[in-house]
């Protein structure tokens, strides 16, 4: 696989589709569970230091017969699966502290032979070299221990995180041999497992599923080294080479790995609560009583409408509401009519008005009544007009 399709498979994979913001986006408190699956790369790892030895027909096997070490070559990776699963604990302000235990297999090949050259071999005309090729699964497992960081903060659809983790890892090889190029026959590599120190970087992206809590869809891409070259031995077996000639493979190194692994998972965290609910609606203000009403007349009339009986049925409920000391009761006209009889008609206006909240149950020694006929008009106006607003009785609490 092409590294730009690798990149591209793990962009993928690290990018979870979110319908919408979870908004329950907390940091983790307390244990949690994880696991997740996916494909692992390892890069060009070098296999160096043959041991290797040369032998001719009836020479003595003792006497090496390989005349230098041309080069060495790469392991290439057909790309494999890897799976990991983790515990941890959240400490509720984003970092979190992690165990794992990892898992990764791939198929690998040699990329280029490696070759030696015979000394005084009369193998294809003389001092030929002899190419050998190999290749097998390459096993990873072992633990690491994480420190992981979440952006809870951000407002997003996805929480991201990133990640630093170091541990320990066996690397194995299985199904691995060598031979000779052109020649029939396999040296088998033994299967013993090969520990080194490791270190890895993490990023990733978390997204809570809705009405799960606690439970969230990750993805994330990795970074993985293997720190340490490690050395492998192969069971005893000569590879022909022609003419009589063979050679026997007897170690190699196998060295640093490098591995991109991408992966798709679960994590569930124990200690998740469910969203506080929205706070309540602010009640509604409650509107504090008047503490001063309009009554108005027909033109020329004393007597009281039934909207004007309503108005004060509604003065004198709210009066046992609100404190108040006197009991304001105004009357006023138009300027329609004489001026000393606009002012007896406010005066009449004012007592019916006194009248009905005594009905109403207000006491009448907390009433002072006045009649002010055509002044302090509501909407002034010239004299002789006829002008409904100006034909009131004011009801004020002090």
């Amino acid at each position: 696989m092409k590294l730009r399709n690798l990149l591209l498979a793990a962009t993928v994979l690290a990018v979870p589709v979110a319908a919408k913001a979870q908004p329950y986006n907390q940091p983790i408190v307390g244990l949690y569970v994880g696991a997740g699956a996916g494909y692992d790369y390892m890069t060009n790892t070098s296999i160096s230091n043959f041991d290797v030895q040369g032998r001719q027909l009836g020479q003595n096997p003792q006497n090496p017969i390989i005349q230098n070490f041309v080069g060495n070559s790469h392991l290439r990776s057909d790309g494999g699966f890897a799976g990991l699963g983790s515990i941890g604990w959240g400490l509720g302000n984003g970092l979190r502290l992690e165990v794992e235990g990892s898992y990764r297999e791939q198929h690998t090949h040699l990329q280029n032979n490696i070759n030696f050259r015979f000394a005084n071999a009369n193998i294809n005309g003389g001092n030929s070299n002899i190419g050998i090729q190999g290749g097998g699964n390459v096993q990873n497992y072992g633990g690491m221990f994480n420190a992981v960081y979440d952006f809870n903060n951000l407002g997003w659809p996805v929480v991201p995180y990133v990640g630093l983790g170091v541990g320990y890892l066996w690397t194995e090889l299985q199904s691995f041999n060598f031979h000779v190029a052109g020649f029939p026959g396999n040296a088998q590599v033994n299967s013993s497992s090969k520990g080194s120190f490791a270190a890895q970087g993490i990023v990733g992206v978390a997204y809570n599923i809705p009405g799960i809590y606690g439970l969230a869809l990750t993805g994330e891409v990795r970074g993985l080294g293997v720190t340490q070259s490690l050395k492998y031995s192969v069971r005893a077996g000569s590879l022909p080479a022609g003419n009589g000639n063979s050679i026997i493979a007897n170690s190699f190194k196998l060295g640093g790995q490098a591995h991109v692994t991408a992966l798709v998972g679960l994590r569930y965290a124990f200690n998740a609560a469910p969203p506080p609910p929205p706070p309540p609606p602010a009640p509604a203000p409650v509107a504090a009583p008047a503490r001063s009403y309009l009554v108005f007349f027909d033109w020329d009339r004393a007597d009281l409408t039934a909207r004007a009986r309503q108005v004060i049925a509604e003065a004198a409920q709210n009066s046992t509401k609100i404190q108040y000391t006197r009991i304001e009761v105004n009357g006023y006209t138009d300027t329609s009519g004489t001026p000393a009889y606009n002012q007896r008609l406010s005066v009449r206006r004012a007592e019916a008005v006194a009248a009905e909240l005594v009905r109403d149950g207000v006491p009448r020694n907390v009433m002072d009544l006045h009649g002010f006929g055509e002044t302090h008009l509501l909407v002034q106006t010239g004299p002789g007009v006829r002008e409904p607003q100006n034909r009131r009785v004011e009801i004020i609490y002090h």
